[in-house]
This record gives structure tokens, C-alpha cells and sequence, in this order.
């Protein structure tokens, strides 16, 4: 007899249910490659502008460029690919930083764990492989209940 209840579905262990290791190294290589899109939104866009002692009309103006309806950063042609604007290669000899650190988007934040990277082992390990990212399975030990919230702040944008 049933008593009306829906059976609890529960959400299958993911590939990386021990957990991930990440730690920055500083290389650069998220923040450059082919032509493509940092997204911010409106309270980022404000963050970064302050950030930098700007309004945000001249941020947008200087730094910022429309994108499928969206705000995105703008990039620099190097001879690494496209930098975002924001990727210092001079100030630290061997590193790369970014120069908005502190109030860099949720997108650069939550990076390596995008939702097409962590949907596969494949798929992170051909991002490691091709990004190349040294610091993806080094470093600090983090949960999958971590990788979650991480993954699903990333998906809301």
C-alpha cells in the first residue's frame, strides 16, 4: 500500500565523488587562447569598476565590450593567444596575474569547475591536457560537495 508519496530519487555519485585537486600556478593559461567571452553582470561590472577607481561607463568604455546581449571583458591579441585585458604577464617575471584579482567575475572565480569541465573525467582531463592547466589534479583536495556548489554558482550566470 502506498502512501502517496513520491519514491526519493537520489542523484547518482559523480565520476568525482572522491573529490579534485586544484591549485593555481599562476601560468596564465585560463585567461588566454582562442577569441572568446568572460562574462560579468551588472554588480561585477560595478565590483571591477571600483576595483579600479572608474565609473562604470568609462570600465565598460576601456575594458568591456557587448556580446549576445551580455557584457563581456575585453581580450589583447599576444602572442599566447587572446589575453583577457586584465592578465598581467609583466609584473611578477614567470607568472601571470590578474590585475582585478580581488574583484575578478564569477566565471574566472569558479574556474576549473565549469559545468563542461567537471560533466566528465574525459572532459577534465582534456581540458588539463589542452588548455594545458598544470595546476588541475594538484594542490588542496576538494570535496565533490564543494565541486557542486562550485559548479552550479557557475551554471547561474
Amino acid at each position: 500500500m502506498s502512501n502517496g508519496a513520491e519514491p526519493q530519487r537520489t542523484e547518482p555519485a559523480p565520476w568525482f565523488a572522491d573529490g579534485l585537486r586544484f591549485e593555481c600556478t599562476q601560468c596564465g593559461n585560463c585567461c588566454t587562447g582562442p577569441p572568446g567571452y568572460v562574462w560579468f553582470t551588472k554588480d561585477e561590472g560595478r565590483a571591477m569598476a571600483e576595483e579600479l577607481g572608474l565609473d562604470i561607463a568609462e570600465f565598460q568604455t576601456r575594458y568591456a565590450r557587448r556580446a549576445i546581449g551580455r557584457w563581456t571583458l575585453q581580450e589583447r591579441k599576444t602572442e599566447h593567444g587572446y589575453d583577457c585585458v586584465f592578465l598581467d604577464r609583466t609584473s611578477k617575471p614567470g607568472k601571470a596575474l590578474c590585475g582585478i584579482y580581488k574583484a575578478r567575475p564569477q566565471q574566472c572565480r569558479t574556474w576549473p569547475y565549469w559545468p563542461e569541465i567537471v560533466r566528465s573525467e574525459r572532459a577534465w582531463n582534456n581540458t588539463k591536457r589542452d588548455t594545458p592547466c598544470p595546476g588541475m589534479d594538484r594542490g588542496t583536495l576538494v570535496s565533490a560537495d564543494e565541486i557542486r556548489i562550485i559548479r552550479d554558482s557557475s551554471s547561474e550566470k
